[in-house]
């Protein structure tokens, strides 16, 4: 061969690589969840901050014992089991006893993450998986909601306080500007719209998610929510004041930037991903609506979850320009 032929390089796909790394990902969700826990430090004292603690370490602890235990090799440096843990804990009350956090992790990291291969293999988002078993096992628990604290104590005195989507589905009114700047009840990482929007926004900038699944499931639950209120006879309920409480009284902001947008659970394809949040969004308002509960967004991911392979499978890509078929399950 002579120095004026060229040379073709022949490997497998992928021909192109990003600079992303699953470390830098996870380290820049864990960036951008500090003002969120800081936000409910602030709101419910010194016990989230231990709740928030026992969470993150007990699933790094998990995840270095199975695999210890099991003679795989050790995936903790990654940070995925820190994130798993940091998510966890924002989804629980500032109330529950403290061996809550070490049973969801333990479910959130061998269960739901571990037993099907580790990260990347699970069929659904790990940390929301363990908050709705919890819920279902500890429903009393998981409901019971402090009073917001305004200055850091060592033990907040825990009083029962109605979170803003159980006030405005019993007929309270809400001011709209209140909610979005005031301290709320709730979750830890429900507290603050402001800190989740910092946070958010941190991601964006970051290029770490993108933008299509978040304001897709925030639109599309509001637009729902409208139109089955408009279905049931309650269109005087369509305000402000009611829908800037449904966007931002619960967990749907925090759904939204930091769990719906899970690389390994929701489709593949920008389509897919549209799909997804629309779908999201529905079952949201529907569990917010017409069923008794007040909330619906762990719910609502988990289901979209398992139904994400179903629209990779339903969207194929096209291959030389011809539609494939959607591959058969049995010969998937």
């Amino acid at each position: 061969m002579n120095e004026s032929e060229t040379r073709f390089a022949i490997s497998s796909s992928p021909h192109l690589r990003g600079k992303l790394t699953t470390r830098g990902i996870m380290l820049d969700v864990l960036i951008a969840l500090i003002p969120v826990c800081g936000a409910g430090v602030f709101a419910f004292g010194i016990r989230a901050l231990l709740i928030i603690l026992i969470s993150i370490i007990s699933c790094i602890g998990f995840e270095l014992l199975y695999e210890k235990l099991t003679r795989q090799p050790l995936t903790v440096g990654d940070l995925s089991a820190a994130v798993t843990g940091a998510i966890l804990a924002i989804n629980l009350p500032a109330t529950v006893p403290l061996w809550v956090p070490v049973l969801g992790s333990a479910f959130a990291i061998i269960i739901t993450k571990m037993l099907f291969g580790g990260l990347g293999h699970n069929f659904m988002n790990p940390a929301l998986s363990a908050r709705v078993f919890l819920l279902i096992s500890f429903a009393g628990i998981m409901t019971t909601y402090p009073s917001t604290v305004r200055l850091i104590s060592t033990f907040t005195k825990v009083t029962s306080e109605a979170t803003p989507l159980k006030s405005v589905a019993s007929g309270e009114s809400i001011n709209w500007f209140t909610m979005l700047t005031d301290m709320h009840t709730g979750c830890i990482g429900e507290a603050s719209v402001i800190a989740i929007l910092i946070g958010a926004a941190y991601l964006l900038i970051r290029r770490t998610i993108a933008a299509r699944i978040p304001f897709t499931y925030i639109i599309s639950s509001a637009v729902f929510i409208a139109l089955i209120l408009i279905i049931k006879g309650d269109a005087e309920l369509i305000t402000i004041d009611y829908m800037v409480a449904q966007i931002c009284g619960g967990g749907l902001l925090l759904g939204a930037f930091f769990m719906a947008t899970d690389y390994v659970t929701n489709p593949s394809t920008p389509l897919g991903q549209f799909i997804f949040a629309v779908l999201l969004g529905l079952i949201t308002a529907i569990i917010r609506l017409l069923s008794g509960s007040a909330e619906g967004v762990s719910y609502a991911i988990i289901i979209g979850n398992m139904l994400s392979p179903l629209i990779d499978r339903l969207l194929t890509p096209s291959y030389f320009g011809k539609r494939s078929k959607p591959i058969p399950f049995e010969n998937a």
